[in-house]
């Protein structure tokens, strides 16, 4: 980023342009003082006699003497251009979102229910980022890809709202959705690589421990945000019945010792959400402990523009001589 502007190494020079008006009113003035008187009979005789372009032109030569006075002290006052810059130098981010979309995430703790929570405050947090690159990895009873790594974040939102229990077959399989986060990372040169990781149960499904997922995402370097969502003791749950819609109090179980052990060990950490402020509060934390490093470094470029100044004064003032010396020349 280039940023330029222009100013003056010596302005108390400037100043000296407050004297041009004073010159040209006591010049005017003289002018008119010094004008010669001769007596005639008649003038008649001159009548319809055109004046000579002299006549006209016969300040000319002032008004290029103040020009070129004006353009020395301006030269004198020595401006310079100076083009500001910005070198910018950002650390990226790779981030996984590991979404949980079994059914107990239908539960209603959260307004309108914990999945559609998720992904509310799971947008907000994407559309905050700047230049990582997300991407979004959904699980159930077996884990997807929904979106890969990527900085196209419309995109992202766009697949992150078309995500609805039910996609995948029922069940928690946590130790999975990690493994197929740490997959899309392996071969990354991020400098920092995050999986944030949202449940509300216990690993029931699939072929990974969370804790053998959680090694393997440590080799990578891959740090792992656990986040248990779901209120203390039950939580309402719909379930539907030939008389419609109805509601069972359902107990929340969150193996919250297993998380714990998965963020420890890949040096991230464990929140629990109880309620949506909660969760975007825990968010935020998140965004606030992976942010991009910026390096910036500020350079200054300066030029002198006072030898054009110079030059337009002097232009000026040899052509001022040449009109006085030649064009409006005095008779001795």
């Amino acid at each position: 980023m280039l940023e330029a502007h222009t100013h003056f190494a010596n302005p108390l020079f400037l100043w000296l342009l407050a004297l041009i008006p004073l010159i040209a009113a006591w010049y005017f003035w003289r002018s008119g003082r010094g004008t010669a008187a001769l007596r005639h009979s008649s003038l008649s005789l001159l009548d319809g006699v055109p004046s000579g372009f002299r006549v006209h032109l016969r300040h000319l030569p002032f008004a290029l003497r103040m020009l070129a006075f004006a353009a020395l002290i301006v030269a004198f006052a020595r401006p310079q251009s100076t083009a500001k810059g910005e070198n910018v130098y950002r650390e990226g981010i790779d981030i996984s979102l590991a979404l949980d979309i079994s059914g107990s995430m239908l539960a209603e703790d959260f307004r309108p229910n914990r999945l559609e929570a998720a992904k509310q405050v799971a947008e907000d947090f994407i559309t905050g980022r700047m230049s990582d690159r997300i991407g979004l990895v959904i699980f159930a009873g077996e884990s997807f890809t929904q979106c890969p790594l990527t900085t196209d974040y419309d995109v992202l939102v766009d697949l992150l709202k078309k995500v609805k229990m039910g996609n995948l077959k029922d069940g928690t399989a946590i130790g999975e959705g990690i493994a197929t986060a740490v997959n899309r990372m392996r071969t990354s040169r991020a400098k920092s690589k995050v999986i944030i990781l949202l449940t509300d149960g216990v690993n029931n499904m699939g072929s990974i421990d969370p804790l053998t997922a959680a090694q393997i995402a440590s080799r990578f370097g891959v740090r792992i945000y656990c986040i248990g969502v779901g209120s203390r003791g039950t939580a309402p749950y719909p379930v539907r019945t030939p008389f419609g819609v109805q509601y069972q109090q359902m107990p929340v179980e969150i193996d919250e010792d297993m998380l714990k052990q998965v963020s420890s060990g890949t040096g991230g950490q464990y929140f629990r959400a109880t309620g949506n402020q909660k969760l975007k509060e825990i968010y935020a934390e998140i965004d606030k402990l992976e942010r991009t490093k910026i390096e910036v470094t500020e350079f200054h470029r300066y030029r002198e523009l006072f030898p054009q100044y110079l030059l337009i004064g002097a232009m000026l003032l040899a052509v001022e001589l040449l009109l006085a010396g030649f064009v409006f020349r005095k008779i001795p």
